[in-house]
């Protein structure tokens, strides 16, 4: 490895030298330990580090290597795990302070998987309390820096998670997406990450399919890397509600990054979830000039038909999403301790009745099912992550009014929780910059099921558009 820094490595890079022995995982981990503890401290993208558990799991890694055998596709490369998954015998604090000192006796179904794929997690991400916002901040680890301006939020809820890999922390992490968590942070840090098809990773074993909102997915800074992580994840677990198709026989998610993607039909999806909401000039130029670049591909680009969504869509979600809130387990008296966006979030969902509960739901389906058939004649669809730049330090918090802090999250994040409602795949692909150097996603969104064809394309992008090679200030400095 003479000449690289090992943080400089894919993780696929990563995972075939520990095959070929050119550097064992005890090397990567401790490389990737000693940049946690040189650069997270400006940065937030930690709310827990387990440097003890990744060595002894790193070590484990090793004598596999040297007792030969079949090894796991990804033995040995580092990672980390979100802190709104459980983790066995690790605090999991779920972003807030009533739970600081919680430690679950059991691993969730992605942690095992990632596990199982010979990965090792260094700690927990940041994400803010119980993963409601768009953006990360809590009152356990505080704010999560974007690295290409650490005056400006990293986006969430998988904040913590994006940071760490754009940084050069890890080279891929998992992350969860229940209204953009993913997508939201992979824009605004640089980076690819994919929010699977609905059912495609399980959310076992206490996963909440009430909403089926949420997912788990990876972060990376290739396709291929997220491709490879997804094929770690993916699977259903027994007793699951929800799963989707596995890929046919011999075929994987990485191996679709290798595959051409074809001539494909893609639709601009323009319409706003939200009323006399527009884009950003800077946003609406990336979003352009993702458009341009897919027809110089040879790909047809076409506007979706406007008067899809109806006008109470908005107001639907916002009720499903609280029903969240209403199911959170809060010790007795520490209700006050809730940030005042949980507390807003649980209110309304404790205020709602079961009748209007059960209608937001129903009609919430009801939409996807017409909103998929009315777009079926597209391969893909294209629309913007967010509606704005970056935004700096306490832009949705700083007065301390929850609901004000929703609204104005609401405005910034809309496009993505569209497609957590239908349940499609959907992906953030790192295509522009701005002029002050701040990254700006375009989401990908492809039919149910259908990661395969969002993997390709993306792969094409990244061939036509390179970005790996872009880092953040700080990127090159020694651990």
């Amino acid at each position: 490895m003479t000449g690289t820094q090992l943080h400089e490595l894919t993780a696929l890079e990563q995972a075939a030298a520990v095959r070929d022995r050119t550097v064992s995982p005890v090397e990567l981990v401790e490389a990737a330990l000693a940049r946690v503890e040189a650069l997270d401290a400006g940065l937030g993208a930690f709310v827990t580090v387990t440097p003890e558990r990744a060595l002894a799991a790193a070590a484990e890694a090793e004598a596999r290597v040297l007792g030969g055998g079949d090894l796991p596709p990804l033995l040995g490369v580092p990672t980390a795990i979100k802190d709104l998954n459980n983790t066995a015998g690790v605090r999991t604090t779920f972003g807030s302070a009533v739970y600081a000192d919680f430690v679950p006796g059991f691993d969730d179904a992605v942690v095992t998987r990632l596990a199982a794929a010979g990965t090792v997690s260094v700690g927990k991400t940041n994400t803010p309390e119980f993963g409601f916002p768009c953006y990360t901040d809590n009152d356990v680890a505080g704010p999560a820096r974007c690295p290409w301006d650490r005056t400006r939020l990293a986006g969430g809820s998988s904040g913590g998670a994006a940071v760490a890999v754009a940084a050069g922390m890890l080279p891929f992490a998992q992350g969860s997406d229940g209204g953009g968590s993913i997508r939201i942070p992979a824009s605004v840090n640089g980076l690819f990450g994919i929010k699977p098809t609905r059912g495609r990773v399980s959310n076992a074993p206490l996963g909440s399919d009430v909403t089926g909102l949420g997912t788990n997915g990876p972060l990376a800074r290739t396709v291929r890397d997220a491709a490879a992580m997804l094929d770690a994840m993916a699977g259903p677990v027994l007793g699951d509600t929800t799963w989707a198709p596995p890929l046919p026989p011999g075929e994987t998610f990485l191996g679709c990054a290798d595959r051409p993607a074809g001539r494909l039909r893609i639709g601009r999806a323009l319409e706003f979830p939200v009323p006399g909401v527009g884009l950003e000039p800077e946003v609406a130029t990336a979003l352009d000039d993702a458009a341009r670049l897919l027809e110089s591909l040879g790909h047809e680009v076409a506007d979706v038909p406007g008067g899809l969504l109806p006008p109470d869509l908005l107001g639907l979600f916002e009720r499903v999403w609280s029903l969240s809130g209403a199911t959170l387990v809060v010790p007795p008296g520490r209700g006050g301790e809730l940030r005042p966006l949980t507390r807003e979030l649980r209110a309304r969902g404790l205020a709602l009745s079961a009748q209007a509960a059960m209608e937001a739901l129903n009609a919430l389906r009801v939409f996807s099912r017409r909103y998929v058939r009315a777009t079926d004649a597209f391969d893909v669809l294209l629309a913007p992550v967010t509606t704005m730049t970056p935004r700096p330090l306490g832009w949705f918090d700083a007065d301390g009014d929850g609901a004000a802090d929703f609204a104005r999250q609401v405005r910034y994040a809309a496009f993505p929780a569209l497609y957590n409602v239908t349940g499609q795949p959907a992906v953030s692909v790192p295509l522009h910059w701005t002029g002050d150097g701040l990254p700006i996603g375009t989401m990908l969104v492809g039919r149910p099921a259908d990661e395969a064809t969002l993997i390709a394309l993306s792969a094409q992008l990244e061939e036509a558009r390179p970005w790996a090679h872009r880092h953040p200030p700080g990127w090159h400095a020694d651990a």
